[in-house]
């Protein structure tokens, strides 16, 4: 393959991108539109075009393989769907129920495409999941069409694959929380950003920073991690004079703020008796949990509320992406990334200042590196499936070193570039396949072919032409192999809760690493936890991946709505029986909440269960001050609520790190001053039945209708 000379050169007004080639051989003169699809740019090669549609069909068809398994999903978030399916101001703030007492704690952004989705094709496991899946493939296009306009169809395809094959991103593309959304945004953002680069526009500068910004609204903070490398690529390459470099970069960061704070603006000056409490904050502000909580508190670990407190999430350091409750996740090829980045930044080095190849490395290996530190160092809740941000810079790290090295071939720069990558893609997979209780055959055989694949590359332009396929395709497998068998396992099993990982169990365990069962949970500090394969959870234990109870597409165990989730429902949510769903419907359209409960889990297996509004009472970790008592007691003054939910949450507490403990005083009053009665198995207080002034305890049972 030759070398592409990408950048402009001192008297030309053109970019020296390959130019398109006049036709392919024995085409005919207008090719039909599905021909067009089908074939792409006439500067492709013939196969490009299938290869690509074949990349996307097989991600989408690994991707959507048992997607209804996972159930809700995060209950937490799949309520709030639900919720804002129903409401449109609940859609507007991201509530988590229909009822607005509280919003999710992070804005509404991901939940808008799903709640759509939900308003399409109705409530159920696929219609949330599904957009999500569409949010992968779209991803391993963006990837493709990125790396390929500067290295070639061969780059793009090798890129898409690592990609789609990325263990931690086949398991958030089939989930629900924000992260698969924005991933997507900040991937288009790579994308717009290296076309700014290479038209010196500062009109696709403002769409980078409208793709930040909708990003910010999908995830707050974490999006700004990729900023400084979009920044810094623009400032310093983009092929028009300084003056109008830095004009384009502060019209995209005027962009960014304008297209995310119009949501904040109008939150923060709505009153706060108009709209639902803000989740996660202590203030009930959108800033305080954004630049605290969801922001410097997950860096330092000084998050009020927080569960655990902060310093529980794992060991922080430089190895932290390397080590074994994260490790299998994502970082197979880092390694051989980071070899690439620095050859090819070298082989870029003395390129013009528009070279748009050396523009590509900062842009992706900026991503890579900041994202990475600010991951390994975090002090404060940190899980393991937050390291899909940074799967797409690996994935395009590799595509465009590897074709870098393979132009460079004939020199040792090049030919060792590709057997250190190869060789240590091997020799990572077979530790991080050691610590599975998988076949030794797998690892074994990984390693073999990647460490002879690695040293036939060390003298590729000795070998006959035939056998270069050959050992091509044995380093491209030797290093897809492990990752690709963890991907296969993730959509083989079923994930519910709040806290889940990719892959098989590696038995790991302690802070940040595996609850019991297994596959990632919280500090050992807060007890035991749900695994996301089988660990025993508070009340009862999960099975496949599904708490007892009915999910849907899970499975069923021990008795219908009796267990709650992971430490009190605090990580996941049971579906309620039918006792409990006819005796929370009946009248329902009477009330404005059919039911309370404290902690947003517990909660959300209530309202899936119904499709009702149920108040969470102190948001997610039950330690959000909403409502207060008071606001509680007029509520059910004004018979707004009809049941609350007893025992639920952490014991009705504070959470930890600082939280309120009104959901504790709510609590006791309610036990204290209304009639207790059995729904199905559970306990909940029925709050239009006060105690008798004598204040002695009422009980009763309610049997299936």
């Amino acid at each position: 393959m030759d070398t592409m000379t990408l950048h402009r050169t001192a008297d030309a007004g053109a970019p020296s991108v390959p130019p398109p080639t006049t036709a392919r051989a024995g085409a005919p003169g207008t090719p039909s539109r599905i021909r067009r699809l089908w074939q792409g740019p006439q500067a492709d090669p013939t196969w490009a075009r299938p290869a690509l549609l074949g990349l996307l069909l097989a991600t989408a068809l690994l991707y959507l393989y048992g997607l209804t398994a996972n159930g809700w999903a995060n209950s937490f978030y799949s309520a709030a769907v639900q919720a804002g399916s129903e409401s449109w101001k609940a859609f507007f703030y991201g509530s988590s129920d229909a009822g607005n007492s509280i919003t999710v704690d992070k804005p509404p952004a991901a939940l808008w495409v799903m709640a759509l989705s939900v308003r399409l094709l109705g409530l159920s496991s696929f219609s949330i999941l599904l957009p999500e899946v569409l949010m992968g493939v779209a991803t391993v296009g963006i990837v493709y069409a990125t790396v390929k306009r500067y290295w070639g169809a061969a780059a793009g395809l090798l890129s898409g694959t690592v990609m789609a094959l990325t263990p931690v991103a086949v398991l958030m593309f089939r989930f629900n929380n924000p992260d698969a959304l924005l991933v997507l945004l900040m991937a288009l953002g790579a994308w717009a950003t290296l076309r700014s680069i290479e038209r010196g526009s500062a009109r696709w500068f403002v769409l980078v920073g409208v793709l930040i910004g909708l990003g910010f609204l999908t995830k707050a903070l974490q999006v700004l991690l990729v900023v400084p490398a979009f920044g810094l690529a623009y400032v310093l390459f983009a092929d028009t004079t300084l003056r109008r470099r830095i004009t384009g970069a502060l019209a995209g960061t005027a962009a960014m703020v304008l297209s995310a704070g119009w949501w904040v603006a109008i939150v923060e000056l709505v009153p706060a008796s108009m709209r639902p409490y803000i989740g996660g904050s202590q203030d009930n502000s959108f800033l305080s949990v954004t630049f605290g909580y969801n922001g410097l508190g997950r860096i330092s670990g000084n998050e009020t509320g927080s569960v655990g407190g902060g310093n529980g999430w794992g060991a922080t350091g430089i190895t932290r992406m390397f080590s074994s409750a994260i490790g299998g996740q994502i970082s197979w090829l880092i390694p051989s990334a980071l070899v690439l980045l620095g050859v090819g930044l070298w082989l870029r080095g003395r390129a013009p200042r528009t070279d748009l190849r050396r523009a590509a490395y900062v842009v992706w290996g900026g991503w890579l590196l900041v994202t990475m530190l600010t991951f390994s160092f975090m002090a404060g809740i940190f899980h393991e499936y937050y390291t899909v941000a940074l799967a797409p810079a690996v994935a395009a790290l590799v595509g465009m070193g590897a074709a870098e090295a393979w132009e460079h071939r004939r020199r040792p720069v090049g030919s060792v570039a590709l057997a250190v990558a190869t060789a240590g893609a091997a020799t990572w997979s077979f530790i991080l396949l050691s610590r599975t209780d998988w076949s030794s055959v797998l690892r074994v055989g990984v390693l073999a072919l990647g460490l002879a694949s690695a040293f036939l590359l060390l003298a590729i332009t000795q070998l006959h032409r035939r056998a270069v396929p050959l050992v091509v395709a044995g380093a491209t497998v030797a290093a897809l192999a492990g990752p690709a068998a963890y991907s296969i396992d993730t959509v083989r099993t079923a994930h519910t809760g709040s806290i889940v990982t990719a892959g098989p169990n590696t038995g790991r365990g302690g802070p940040g690493g595996g609850g019991p069962g297994g596959n990632g949970g919280p500090p050992q500090s807060l007890g035991a936890a749900r695994g996301t394969r089988g660990g025993t959870a508070q009340g009862g234990t999960t099975q496949g991946g599904t708490m007892q109870g009915t999910v849907p597409g899970g499975t069923t165990g021990g008795t219908t709505g009796q267990a709650r989730g992971g430490m009190g429902g605090l990580l996941d949510a049971t579906t309620p029986s039918t006792e409990v769903v006819a005796a929370l419907s009946a009248n329902a359209s009477s009330y404005r909440w059919v039911a309370a409960a404290i902690g947003s889990q517990n909660a959300a297996g209530l309202q899936l269960g119904t499709g009702l509004p149920v108040m969470a009472i102190g948001g997610f970790n039950g330690s959000d001050p909403s409502p207060t008592l008071a606001q509680f007691q007029q509520y059910v003054a004004s018979g707004q609520v009809h049941y609350f939910l007893a025992n639920s949450g952490m014991g009705g507490g504070p959470g930890g790190g600082g939280g309120s403990g009104t959901g504790s005083q709510i609590s006791q009053w309610v036990e204290a001053n209304y009639t207790q009665v059995t729904i199905g198995g559970q306990t909940f207080y029925d709050l239009t039945q006060p105690l008798s002034s004598t204040g002695a305890t009422a009980s009763t049972t309610t049997q299936a209708s």
